[in-house]
């Protein structure tokens, strides 16, 4: 019974794909009187690189998979900070659940020219739970990677804030504090706030109005701060070496106090195999008197 539901499961799975991709579904009409009237969103500041093997492999599954809206608005983010198109992440996703789906044909079909047939049971199984591992992991594996991004991304920023201040104290205006402080820096961080000052010349728009789109492409709150404070003495002539002083040490302060945080978390990991260790050896002592007091009942 378990073998025939999956089994038919899966052939309306693959019916459904193969319906989508061959008659895909007309746009609302709002839809697309939305997208007719909306003014063309600026090109994003954050390079997506489409090339790879999972992009030619799994391409014919891209447009089921965005039929059933994926990526999320979150992950599209995560993707965005990784510098990774959708469309490799969903081909991906696509290539890595068919092989994890038909990698226990392997040793089965091994196993039966030998002689020893499992049954049809095991791989079907063993198949679906890899598909769904492969399925998966490729997202948990960008949420992971983009946090780590963000947090490098805000110690860079701390830094960079210093820079700005150093330059705003020594007369330069504001336009040169932020070009000539990220020179210095280096590492993927500067790159990306490198590369919003150079799209901002090259637009001829204001450097903070670069610098905050970054921030929303990055979800990065400090960045989007950092230009709304800029923007103010770039429009209303307001001083600002303060504050970005006093940004700066906010942000180094919440740092040291997320390292701590996961210093002291890392530290109660730690203790865990100790404890299991100790509740090991009590079993091992009371396992030979529990037995004696229950043979003697």
């Amino acid at each position: 019974m378990i073998t025939s539901i999956a089994l038919g499961a899966g052939l309306g799975t693959g019916l459904w794909a193969l319906a989508v991709s061959l008659f895909p579904p007309r746009p609302a009409l709002d839809a697309v009187l939305a997208r007719a009237t909306t003014p063309p969103t600026p090109a994003p500041i954050l390079a997506a690189d489409d090339t790879g093997w999972a992009a030619r492999l799994g391409l014919p599954a891209v447009a089921p998979l965005r039929t059933l809206g994926l990526p999320g608005p979150h992950l599209t983010r995560d993707l965005a900070v990784l510098g990774r198109a959708t469309s490799t992440h969903l081909s991906e996703k696509a290539t890595l659940a068919v092989a994890g789906l038909l990698l226990p044909a392997l040793p089965t079909a091994a196993l039966a020219a030998a002689g020893l047939a499992p049954g049809i049971e095991f791989p079907i199984i063993a198949g679906l739970l890899l598909a769904t591992a492969g399925f998966v992991w490729p997202d948990l594996r960008a949420r992971s990677e983009a946090a780590k991004l963000r947090v490098g991304f805000r110690h860079a920023l701390s830094a960079y804030l210093d820079l700005v201040w150093i330059t705003l104290a020594g007369g330069a205006g504001v336009d040169s504090a932020l070009g000539d402080s990220v020179t210095i820096g280096r590492g993927w961080a500067f790159g990306q706030i490198r590369r919003a000052l150079d799209t901002a010349r090259l637009t001829r728009t204001t450097p903070w109005a670069t610098l905050r789109r970054l921030g929303e492409e990055l979800d990065v709150t400090e960045l989007a701060e950092l230009a709304a404070t800029v923007s103010l003495a770039g429009t209303e002539g307001a001083k600002v070496r303060t504050s970005l002083a006093a940004k700066a040490q906010a942000l180094r302060a919440h740092q040291t106090a997320e390292a701590e945080g996961d210093a002291q978390a890392a530290t109660e990991r730690m203790s865990l195999p100790v404890m299991a260790l100790f509740l090991g050896f009590l079993a091992f002592i009371a396992y030979p008197a529990l037995t004696q007091v229950l043979h003697g009942l």
